[in-house]
């Protein structure tokens, strides 16, 4: 650890010498552009993470990880520390009467994949318990692969009755333990992981491959580098607006061929394995998006489902 401790002082004590010397010579723009270009180089992702614990994704701004295992019919939730994860609570769930993944309205099949909580429900009818936690299906990759039905929730068990051993599609638990758990996390800061079997754990190589790389893909974005740009977007792609990669890609080469100076900032990264009935290596990005031209301005959420393949990251959708 002290050698470790020590090589990364004179890494960045060199660093720091070097941008003295860039910004003597060119000035504080110039000093922007070296510290931007160092975001896009996996080797400095890897010494960031270098003591953080990322088995279960990297996470800036969401503070609380729920993790549904379906097979082993299984909940965890996890308050996300500084540097790791704290176990806040483990029960056993029951999940949709079929096996798999879900596809369409009335299947009776849990979904698989990575999820917001939107909203939390009382007031309901006895069946469900005393709440239910309203989760995001389907997702934009969820309605990408055509995907669809509705109301799949985190809820109780029934108030007057017992209760069957599954249920259409939702996520359902001890009464006294949704509540813990209501009571424990804040809904909005909150993300879902559902998974067939045991979900995998990540590693900081692929972490930071996937941060470099969205890095990288800003800075095409920025430069309005079309063909850099479009390497990063998978031939399957489809956006939230039902685009495909070709249509995709006409309309940004009409954009990028203006040459706008654009801004573009990303903060509040979040990087959360995505669990598939694809066989594919997949992570759900959100974070912030501040983005400017000199006519246009959007402030708000950006998310992309991307797979890791051959260390390559390949937008597979994004909203």
């Amino acid at each position: 650890m002290k050698k470790l401790l020590l090589l990364l002082f004179f890494m960045v004590t060199y660093l720091l010498a070097d941008l003295v010397d860039v910004y003597r010579n060119q000035g504080l723009d110039a000093v922007r552009a070296e510290l931007e270009k160092e975001l896009t180089k996996k080797q400095y992702w890897e010494n960031y993470l270098s003591n953080k614990n990322v088995e279960y994704g990297y996470y800036e701004s969401k503070e609380f990880l729920i993790i549904a295992e379906k097979q082993k019919k299984e909940i965890k939730v996890f308050k996300v520390e500084k540097d790791n994860y704290n176990l806040l609570l483990k029960e056993d769930i029951i999940v949709g009467e079929k096996e798999g993944d879900k596809q369409v309205e009335g299947d009776l099949k849990t979904p698989e994949g990575a999820y917001m909580l939107t909203k939390k429900l009382t007031k309901l009818d006895q069946f469900y318990g005393p709440l239910a936690l309203v989760t995001s299906y389907p997702n934009t990759f969820d309605k990408a692969l055509n995907k669809n039905g509705h109301g799949i929730w985190i809820h109780g068990m029934p108030l007057n009755e017992e209760r069957e051993k599954f249920t259409q599609g939702c996520i359902a638990l001890d009464n006294e333990q949704l509540q813990v758990i209501d009571k424990s996390i804040a809904h909005e800061k909150s993300i879902l992981l559902i998974s067939d079997e045991h979900l995998p754990k990540t590693s900081k190589e692929e972490i930071s491959t996937i941060l470099a790389a969205i890095y990288k893909w800003r800075e095409a974005w920025k430069k309005s580098d079309i063909e850099e740009y479009l390497n990063f977007y998978s031939e399957s792609f489809k956006n939230d607006r039902g685009m495909s990669l070709e249509e995709f890609a006409k309309y940004k080469k009409r954009i990028f061929a203006k040459k706008e100076e654009k801004k573009i900032v990303f903060t509040n990264i979040n990087i959360a394995p995505y669990p598939n009935s694809l066989n594919k290596n997949m992570y759900k990005v959100l974070m912030d998006e501040d983005y400017k031209t000199k006519y246009y301005t959007f402030v708000g959420k950006k998310e992309l489902y991307i797979e890791l393949k051959d260390n390559k990251v390949q937008i597979l959708a994004e909203g």
